[in-house]
């Protein structure tokens, strides 16, 4: 099964602050995002990290990425530091942008939204993370609707992990796919 998620940002401080996360720790954090992601994911399953996997050293990144079920595999966002060769044995790949398919779904995938990927002409998806729950996601929603108004397909989903259709924990497309639908009603009804 192939499963996504983005900006676990595992030992970041700053990032519960930010996402009002509900921990009241880093270790707190880190553990609960360990649990929730090997509840989903068995060892023969895949997972698309979509950028900004760990705030911590190579050690201790290498301590969690042990400990997480699953095959990995990084697409780089603006916080992955992953120059270290045996850091970089723990993910099948480290890339900074890709295209696969998912039964007759294509996906791209980057860290970063693109409004205009490759295929959206075609029913393709884009998959990102980076904006988190903050103005510029919310901005990204404005934009997405402004270009399906004017006729152009337009399908982008946030796996940022701290969104409610993410609740930190790995995701199937068709999971997030339907996560969003109901997200998008949950803020027109605000």
């Amino acid at each position: 099964m192939l499963f996504f998620i983005a900006d676990t940002h595992f030992g970041h401080k700053n990032a519960i602050w930010y996402d009002h996360r509900p921990f009241q720790s880093v270790k707190e954090m880190d553990e609960e995002l360990i649990k929730r992601w090997n509840s989903r994911v068995t060892n023969g399953d895949t997972v698309y990290i979509l950028g900004d996997f760990s705030w911590h050293n190579t050690d201790r990144t290498m301590r969690i990425l042990k400990r997480l079920k699953g095959k990995k595999r990084l697409i780089k966002g603006n916080h992955d530091r992953v120059k270290s060769p045996e850091l970089r044995k723990e993910f099948d790949y480290i890339k900074e942008y890709e295209q696969i398919s998912v039964g007759r779904k294509v996906l791209i995938l980057c860290h970063y939204s693109i409004p205009f990927y490759n295929r959206h002409h075609h029913d393709a998806v884009m998959i990102h993370g980076h904006t988190h729950n903050s103005k510029e996601h919310l901005l990204e929603l404005e934009i997405e609707r402004y270009i399906n108004e004017s006729g152009i397909p337009c399908n982008m989903y946030n796996v940022g992990c701290m969104l409610p259709y993410m609740d930190y924990t790995p995701r199937t497309l068709d999971e997030i796919i339907e996560g969003k639908q109901q997200y998008m009603q949950q803020i027109k009804n605000l």
